[in-house]
């Protein structure tokens, strides 16, 4: 008698789906799939505009590394100023100069005093700074009309950072103003968290790319720069952008091929004869989710095949949207060492018109913001990318929800920029 094949097959093309994943599993299995940052890198700090520190930032020297004027003015004692007013002007000799990075040469007797600049050197035994404004000077004398105690106008060595302090932590994303302070300490290079390398592979006999000639039934390729735009946001590098068709040992070889730490596949992730990406990644290495419970992008799935997380993304444009930035998207800030929230402003808004959705499923709900509230835009046209250009951001329904009445407080993600 012959054996019985008792493998369930995981091939759901031409039979739909019999299971799929809620989604706060799905997003369980990216962040321990990402629990580790990728490693480290050193580029230069004209390179490092928004990038995440690998390590902490110890200051190499004091800021200031000299007792420095903060004002233009005069230096001096400040003890010997004590008294001075408009009625009671003081007078000090002036001695000499003092520049910003030419410090006065000399000795500098009691009541006396010297002009100095702003950022300029403070001599050893002076100790504040009279600002020009309180002082006139004539024929090498000045008369004072303002005390300063002793300190004052004066910036003292480590005021501003002291050397082997810590200046910046790990994991900080750089601002102009943090690449400032680095380049105060003399510092030219960094150690970054390395960006992720991304792999964007776009499936589909009928896709075009923008710029080329088409027939009437096939379709140009909008996808690809969806996808690339959110990959700058998220702090990615693109290996590679390849369009392969539905020839499969094409798209094997492209899934195969080593340098990316995610891969990115649009279309063919679905249930028709020729989606063949869900059984290629399972033959390569590992299917992990195909099938998660979410309108749009059910057909989404994740994996890895070495060392590379591969995520499988609908073709349906605003489907292939929302998949990258539930799960894609996040896998690529965790590991680039960015936020794992959203890139997107949030506020809580008032439901002005009911948002329908289905208990066991998550919506993700395109959203207009009017006089009256939040009203839903479109809740379903997963081809319909002009619904997220037309909507002001989206509303996201929870497994556990019938949806949202009228006067329910929500909280909304806007498509602008941070």
């Amino acid at each position: 008698m012959r054996a019985v094949d008792t493998k369930i097959s995981n091939d759901v093309r031409m039979r739909g789906f019999t299971h799929r994943t809620e989604v706060h599993s799905a997003l369980a299995w990216v962040d321990t799939s990402t629990a580790q940052r990728l490693s480290g890198e050193t580029i230069t700090l004209e390179q490092a505009s928004d990038r995440v520190l690998f390590e902490q930032v110890i200051a190499p020297i004091s800021v200031p590394e000299f007792d420095r004027s903060a004002m233009d003015g005069y230096a001096l004692r400040g003890n010997d100023t004590t008294g001075a007013g408009d009625y009671n002007p003081l007078e000090f000799p002036v001695m000499g100069h003092a520049w910003p990075g030419r410090p006065f040469d000399g000795h500098i007797p009691a009541g006396a005093a010297i002009r100095i600049m702003t950022g300029a050197p403070v001599p050893q035994g002076l100790d504040s700074v009279v600002p020009a404004e309180y002082a006139t000077e004539q024929d090498g004398r000045i008369a004072i009309t303002q005390a300063v105690a002793p300190g004052q106008h004066v910036g003292h060595v480590g005021e501003d950072i002291a050397r082997g302090s810590a200046v910046l932590n790990a994991d900080r994303r750089l601002r102009p103003q943090d690449l400032g302070l680095v380049a105060s300490l003399g510092l030219s290079q960094l150690q970054v968290v390395r960006q992720p390398r991304v792999r964007l592979l776009v499936t589909g006999n009928e896709v075009r790319a923008p710029g080329t000639a088409k027939s009437a039934y096939e379709i140009y390729d909008a996808n690809s720069m969806t996808l690339r735009g959110l990959l700058e946001r998220d702090g990615a590098v693109l290996e590679s952008h390849q369009r392969l068709g539905d020839d499969p040992q094409i798209i094997e070889q492209a899934l195969s091929a080593p340098g990316a730490d995610v891969i990115l596949l649009s279309g063919g992730s679905s249930v028709g004869a020729e989606d063949h990406a869900p059984r290629l990644l399972e033959k390569l290495g590992e299917l992990a989710i195909h099938g998660v419970a979410m309108r749009p992008s059910s057909p989404a799935g994740m994996g890895r095949i070495g060392d590379a997380l591969v995520f499988l993304l609908p073709g349906n444009p605003v489907s292939c949207l929302c998949a990258y930035d539930f799960f894609a998207g996040r896998a690529i800030r965790r590991m680039g060492g960015r936020p794992t929230e959203w890139p997107y402003p949030a506020q809580r808004a008032i439901v002005a018109r009911k948002i329908v959705s289905q208990v066991g499923r998550v919506d993700y709900v395109r959203i207009k913001l009017g006089v009256d509230g939040v009203e839903p835009l479109a809740l379903s046209g997963a081809s319909m990318l002009s619904t997220t250009t037309r909507a002001d951001g989206f509303v996201v329904a929870p497994a556990e929800s019938e949806g949202f009445g009228p006067g329910s407080e929500v909280t909304v993600y806007l498509y602008e920029r941070p």
